[in-house]
């Protein structure tokens, strides 16, 4: 569908919308409060104003269902502000163009209604209003066609709801509705209220009798449309996961939860249970207003326990629960299962609960919870929530509970118990509370619970705790932070100072500063140096667990810097891991070792091995363990032609990402890989540019040059050329400041050549092929190589030297094909069909065509195969990028470079030298040069014969 933008999430909904409209003429929009009904409507009013309708918008208020004809008032008051908004008669009612067209009772009825005229002693004719009413809406049909928003329809009083009825049934086709409704659920009594479009409620303000054909719930959005929507609304997106937890969806919620974090100023790697206030509390506290005291009570008993229940609640002290929680449910505050366990549609439903309860409520629901629940672990935290007095007994059943817990794999709920059983430690007990804080820090690290490991650290450093436990504490503070590394400068000092004289904890700090340096200040070298020493301090107090991931990330920066070394660093490290085996794999040689295959393209040895070790993972390692190894399993069956598989494991790998509230950046990357690769092209250019944001907030170097290098990609294939080479060149510039030398980890060389070129810099590309060639031959990059080669025969092509560039084209794709690259092999084959054009070769470029769409096809690769298909070998594209592109029928314009194509064309259409130059960032001097060669090539004079030229 044409018009703007369908607001985030909602573009299906949107296309659901418009044709019931156009089927049905009517559509009601029914959803919770701050779902976005509104912004849907509204989006589809602003469609319509684009296609020159007239835009009816009625918006109600609570106070008008007890004003007879209010609505409808309003509804008339509307009507006259559009008419006189567009020039077609004065406002009065009695006397504008639309009203002077009544009959004298109905204008007067009008008239009354509206307040323009006294009120006879009888009131209105109800006759002459009703005729009125549909009278008016007939007539401005009459101009065109007309939508009418009526939101908040449920507010709609009796008289105004009766009269509208009457005139909607009266009303031509090309008079369309929109209604939007939030259902309330109570009375003010609070007594369950019935949807107001039920045709069996007598005073409902239905306007029509829905069916299911029109009736369009509107359901909150996805955790990845919370990210996009956090992202639109410039709002930081790292914390999306833990927003869409807290918000359920709601749109509302979330911008609201968004809001109260920024504004706090909270950084982001200490929030895990979010800091709200604010606008965010109070949109909770309407939503659970909407529920009777009583259950609001029984809600306070389901917030409090760790897996509510109706039966749960109901021993505990609510006889009622099982109605009131269905009452709960039909607020929209809680889903209930066939089983009776219940859950909160929103976290902030019950955080706010338990929030504003007092300690009182709070002990006395803990209490009566800890004598019902059945798990001994369960009913160990209740009885310690239940209390504010220290106890060493109940501390040390606490942290028997919490090494329980992680025995069964609940590393969320071990960290929780593991810092309660540290606050619930008597102060005598000091050496015992330290200890027991060390543990909750490093139990917080390995759940991933930044916010806990905070608390954690800021309670030890508090305390005299002697410096080991200090840097222990710190180090779990650092390992919570994830991507988001700056900031922390700080903490990394303090960790130094403290494990002065500890080798053993400076090689643990010594490894924390390497990722720092290359994640967070984009310094290879420097993280090199910080590996060798924490890897040297690691073997000398005989670590090898240390030691390994030290030379893990040793043998990362070798690669990077080009160092032949890096295979024999990361063999070290392996042989260490076999005696010692890790307990995460994000830094690990095991993993290093597949993606070394993947940089190398042996993709079956990758995938192999990373298949082998995903089942374990998943059965014992952690959620970013298992978030990695889906990440990389997804880059390596984006390369080799897997589609489908690599857009499943991306999918995964980004729901594990924001299901553990962890920064989307690295997940959207690869889902722009997989997405360019088998989806669809848009999707692919969305993720990269949520990427980039993402990597930004963070601070993440590496991430940024990634997600810079798939969207410069993706721009470059749909044919924007202007635009991938401003990504493309800032990837170089970072890549060069980061000091990276090996050219198979982010292939943006060729990628750039290729942009150089259709932007007319064939000696810049020249000179950038020439650059990186040597380095790609001396470390046996031979998959860079031909790469390099495909951008070389298009660089041919352009000087002319067309013969040697199809058959370094053709050698190309064969090799390609004989990597297990076939996306790679199809990309060669469209530069190939594009230069047999050139040569007059219709019959080859199509041969060539139809080859790299039986690639594409037997791939799955979507966008590639739809690029072939609307690209024939006889019809030129508008889009000059990889495999886009194409020259004319005409024999005359295959002389001209894609550059030269582009200007003309601009030329062509209209365009002036300078609004050409401003379009494909260029100088009008450039622009003037090339307009010239082109009239020579077409030997043509003018613009109009330029024109004419271009026409097929």
């Amino acid at each position: 569908m044409g018009g703007p933008p369908a607001p985030v999430g909602r573009e299906e909904l949107l296309a659901r919308l418009e044709r019931a409209l156009h089927t049905r003429g009517r559509a009601l929009l029914t959803g919770p409060a701050g779902v976005g009904k509104t912004e849907l409507a509204l989006a589809e009013a602003t469609r319509a104003e684009a296609r020159g309708e007239t835009v009816l918008w009625l918006a109600t208020l609570p106070s008008d269902r007890e004003i007879p004809g209010a609505s409808a008032a309003a509804l008339v008051a509307s009507v006259a502000a559009t008419v006189a908004w567009a020039g077609l008669g004065a406002t009065p009612p009695e006397t504008s163009g639309v009203f002077g067209e009544l009959p004298g009772p109905q204008r007067t009825a009008v008239a009354m209604l509206c307040r323009e005229a006294p009120i006879d002693a009888g009131g209105w004719d109800p006759i002459a209003l009703r005729l009125g009413i549909a009278q008016i809406l007939r007539t401005l049909t009459c101009r065109g066609p007309v939508l009418l928003v009526v939101d908040g329809v449920q507010h709609v009083d009796a008289d105004s709801a009766d009269l509208l009825r009457f005139a909607l049934h009266l009303a031509p086709p090309s008079l369309r509705v929109v209604a939007v409704e939030t259902p309330e659920p109570y009375g003010e009594a609070g007594e369950p209220y019935r949807a107001l479009h039920r045709p069996e409620d007598p005073h409902a303000s239905h306007l029509w009798v829905p069916s299911e054909a029109d009736v369009l719930l509107v359901p909150p959005l996805h955790a990845d449309e919370i990210a996009e929507l956090l992202i639109h609304h410039r709002l930081p997106s790292r914390m999306a996961g833990r927003i869409h937890r807290a918000s359920g969806g709601n749109p509302r919620l979330a911008l609201a939860v968004g809001r109260s974090l920024a504004d706090a100023r909270t950084p982001v790697h200490h929030a895990e249970a979010l800091t709200l206030s604010g606008r965010a509390r109070d949109l909770a506290r309407q939503l659970l207003g909407a529920a009777p005291l009583a259950v609001r009570e029984t809600l306070l008993l389901a917030a409090l326990a760790l897996r509510p229940s109706s039966t749960l609640v109901r021993r505990a002290g609510r006889p009622s629960a099982e109605a009131d929680l269905a009452a709960a449910e039909r607020a929209g505050l809680v889903s209930l299962s066939e089983d009776g366990s219940v859950t909160f549609t929103a976290g902030l439903l019950p955080s706010t609960l338990v929030h504003d309860a007092c300690w009182a409520e709070r002990s006395a629901g803990h209490a009566a919870l800890a004598e019902v629940v059945d798990d001994p672990v369960e009913a160990v935290r209740h009885r310690a929530l239940a209390t504010d007095s220290p106890d060493e007994e109940l501390a040390a059943e606490v942290a028997a509970a919490a090494d329980l817990a992680r025995r069964r794999g609940n590393n969320a709920l071990a960290a929780e118990l593991a810092l309660l059983a540290a606050e619930s430690t008597p102060g005598r007990h000091g050496t015992q509370r330290i200890a027991r804080l060390v543990d909750a820090a490093e139990e917080a690290a390995r759940a991933a619970r930044a916010d806990l490991a905070m608390r954690a650290a800021t309670d030890l450093l508090a305390r005299d705790a002697v410096p080991a436990d200090r840097v222990r504490a710190r180090l779990a503070v650092l390992d919570t932070a994830g991507q988001g590394l700056t900031g922390l400068d700080e903490m990394y000092v303090h960790a130094m100072e403290d494990s002065e004289g500890d080798t053993a904890l400076r090689a643990a700090v010594q490894l924390r500063l390497a990722v720092k340096y290359v994640l967070a200040d984009g310094d290879p070298q420097r993280s090199r140096t910080a590996a060798v020493e924490s890897a040297a301090l690691a073997a000398s107090m005989g670590d090898p667990r240390t030691a390994a991931q030290a030379l893990t990330v040793q043998a990362r920066m070798e690669r990077a810097l080009g160092s032949p070394d890096a295979e024999a660093v990361l063999a070290q490290a392996r042989a260490l891991e076999l005696a010692e085996r890790p307990l995460g794999i994000r830094n690990a040689a095991q993993i290093l070792t597949i993606r070394h295959a993947l940089f190398d393209d042996r993709l079956t040895d990758a995938r192999d091995e990373l298949n082998a070790l995903l089942p374990l993972v998943q059965r014992r390692g952690s959620v970013e363990d298992t978030i990695e190894l889906f990440s990389t399993l997804a880059a390596i069956e984006s390369r080799r032609g897997a589609c489908a598989a690599a857009l499943a494991h991306a999918g995964q790998s980004l729901a594990l990402t924001l299901e553990a509230g962890l920064s989307p950046g690295p997940a959207w990357y690869t889902l722009a890989l997989a997405e360019t690769a088998g989806g669809s092209f848009a999707r692919a250019a969305s993720y990269a540019r949520r990427s980039v944001q993402a990597s930004e907030e963070e601070g993440d170097r590496v991430f940024l040059s990634r997600s810079r290098y798939a969207l410069g990609r993706v721009q470059l294939i749909n044919g924007d050329v202007a635009a991938a080479l401003e990504t493309l060149r800032r990837v170089q510039a970072d890549e060069r400041a980061q000091s990276t030398v090996d050219p198979s980890m982010l292939r943006w060389h060729e990628e750039l050549a290729e942009a150089l070129l259709a932007h007319d810099a064939a000696d810049e590309a020249l000179a950038l092929l020439d650059e990186v060639r040597p380095v790609a031959a001396r470390l046996g990059r031979a998959t860079v190589l031909l790469g390099c080669d495909r951008a070389y025969a298009l660089w041919l092509a352009a000087e002319g030297r067309t013969d040697e560039a199809a058959e370094l084209l053709t050698r190309t794709a064969e090799a390609f094909g004989r990597a297990g690259l076939p996306l790679e092999r199809g990309r060669a084959l469209i530069a190939l069909a594009r230069v047999e054009r050139r040569r007059r070769r219709r019959s080859a470029a199509q041969s060539a065509l139809h080859a790299a769409a039986s690639v594409f096809e037997r791939a799955g690769a979507a966008p590639w195969l739809a690029l072939v298909s609307e690209a024939p070998a006889g019809v030129a594209s508008e889009s000059p990028g990889p495999g886009s592109g194409g020259e004319e029928a005409l024999p005359a314009l295959s002389s001209l470079t894609e550059a030269e194509l582009r200007l003309a064309r601009l030329v062509a259409q209209g365009a002036s030298n300078q609004e050409a130059a401003a379009k494909l960032y260029l100088s009008v001097k450039t622009v003037e040069a090339r307009l010239t060669r082109i009239y020579q090539k077409l030997d043509v004079r003018s613009r109009a014969q330029l024109a004419t030229a271009l026409r097929p």
